[in-house]
């Protein structure tokens, strides 16, 4: 193929809206495999490096962000449904979690907490805008439930959506160093540690662990999601 019907060719694609879906996809399939080629290591976490690759090419092409957000739009649309899918693990897991009722709440309420009222206390120490530490409050909370709760308390939807990636990142390449050197083994423990600081990419890599840690982490990227969205708006707007 000659280099003036390449350029064609892409002139072509780059007006098709399932372009950004294709490199999206691309992306995610090569990261991963690179993932699987590591070993699974921690620190070759397949959505960061999926984000780096779709950032080079959307410079590498000049292609505006917008255009790519009209194919890429649909990955986004399945967060809803992947989330509900949760629900089959836990319930495997059902008689367990009746088990553990009373420590998880508490666990639930103190790791919600420190996470909003540690990123804001650090941001206004720092000296950042009101705008800046509204939207770091809802960090370690799934991202479409971020978002909304960032709007209504007066952040920036668009600056929790990138804090809440980079929050899943940290903590999903983090948490297997951390609990060794905590000594904290049990993958009910773990999971729902995970499920509370690092949300959806945290739990992702707690299913590649074992489907006990994926459940625990799901139900706490859950109960923690509902509980920010409930609380941080009635704390914040007073």
């Amino acid at each position: 193929m000659t280099a003036l019907s390449m350029t064609a060719t892409w002139v072509y694609l780059s007006t098709s809206p399932l372009l950004g879906l294709t490199i999206t996809l691309l992306a995610y399939q090569l990261a991963f495999w690179l993932f699987r080629r590591s070993g699974q290591r921690a620190w070759a976490n397949p959505v960061l490096i999926a984000m780096f690759v779709v950032t080079l090419v959307l410079w590498a092409t000049r292609m505006p962000y917008p255009r790519y957000f009209e194919g890429a739009q649909f990955v986004h649309f399945l967060l809803g449904p992947a989330t509900v899918a949760l629900a089959v693990p836990l319930f495997a897991q059902w008689k367990r979690l009746r088990r553990m009722a009373l420590p998880l709440i508490v666990a639930l309420v103190a790791g919600s907490l420190t996470a909003a009222v540690s990123a804001m206390a650090i941001a206004k120490a720092l000296g950042a805008t009101p705008a800046t530490i509204y939207s770091l409050a809802p960090k370690s909370v799934t991202t479409p439930i971020a978002m909304g709760v960032a709007e209504q308390i007066g952040g920036l939807p668009s600056l929790t959506a990138v804090l809440v990636i980079v929050t899943g990142i940290v903590g999903s390449i983090g948490f297997p160093a951390l609990f060794r050197v905590l000594g904290i083994r049990d993958h009910a423990t773990q999971g729902f540690a995970i499920g509370v600081a690092a949300h959806g990419i945290g739990t992702a890599r707690a299913f590649l662990v074992s489907e006990e840690m994926g459940a625990f982490s799901a139900l706490a990227m859950g109960l923690n999601g509902m509980l920010t969205a409930a609380l941080l708006p009635l704390l914040l707007l007073r």
